[in-house]
């Protein structure tokens, strides 16, 4: 049981008496101080104490709720999937895609440690299979034959992961310097054009392009590229030969 709570409550008369107010726990109580504790500290400090210490209650109590951390990370892993919508199923197989690689990345950046949470979770939840399922229906219907879909997803996934993860960490850089992407950006563009031209010319001559920060079309332009290769995979009869063996 949680611990229950007292707060002071005003009288009429302006005088101050003791109102018990009792907070249940439950799993939405714990996911929201979980993100809390995430935002505040990362995952790598997160414990199953610390959240007991952050709700009010004894780990005892928390563990009654939530088996274990691994149980805990499934319960955000379901949470984040949930917010993944799904695309109009009549539109091209590309765009299905588009759209919901976008939402995926959205979704994700919503969460702190979203792809680090993923990553150390197998799909075992009804909305996170639900996402899988979506992907291999859609890549299925594309043409794809069904030894190569799982490795689409995949790559699919991978990319996404590997965007959210990069997008991350440059913004939390600049956030730890007290600065604006844009301004961080022009640091590091200046830090480049001062490096060697005679060492380094291809990095001091697009230093400007490396150091640009457009975040969305980058993430267009990388999942054009990659659906490209995809849908180069597909022959003239709409199935994707399948790969030689040495």
């Amino acid at each position: 049981m949680a611990r229950r709570r007292i707060r002071q409550a005003a009288t009429e008369e302006g005088q101050e008496g003791h109102e018990p107010l009792h907070t249940p726990l439950d799993r939405s109580r714990i996911e929201a101080i979980v993100l809390q504790l995430l935002r505040d500290g990362g995952l790598e400090s997160l414990s199953m104490r610390k959240i007991a210490d952050a709700l009010g209650v004894k780990a005892s109590a928390l563990y009654y709720h939530v088996k274990d951390k691994e149980q805990l990370l499934h319960w955000l892993a379901e949470r984040i999937s949930a917010d993944v919508g799904y695309p109009d199923n009549r539109g091209p197989w590309r765009e299905q895609l588009r759209q919901w690689a976008g939402q995926f990345r959205h979704a994700l950046r919503r969460y702190p440690d979203a792809v680090s949470i993923m990553n150390a979770t197998l799909a075992a939840s009804p909305e996170r299979l639900a996402q899988i399922e979506y992907l291999f229906r859609t890549l299925i219907e594309a043409g794809f034959r069904d030894t190569q879909v799982p490795w689409l997803a995949s790559m699919l996934k991978s990319y996404i992961y590997g965007y959210v993860e990069e997008e991350n960490r440059l913004s939390e850089m600049a956030q730890s310097a007290s600065l604006s992407q844009s301004e961080h950006g022009h640091r590091q563009r200046e830090r480049f054009e001062g490096l060697s031209e005679a060492r380094y010319p291809n990095m001091v001559r697009l230093a400007a392009y490396t150091t640009a920060v457009d975040w969305d079309a980058e993430f267009d332009f990388g999942l054009s590229v990659l659906l490209d290769g995809l849908e180069a995979r597909l022959d003239d009869g709409g199935r994707a030969p399948e790969p030689h063996g040495d």
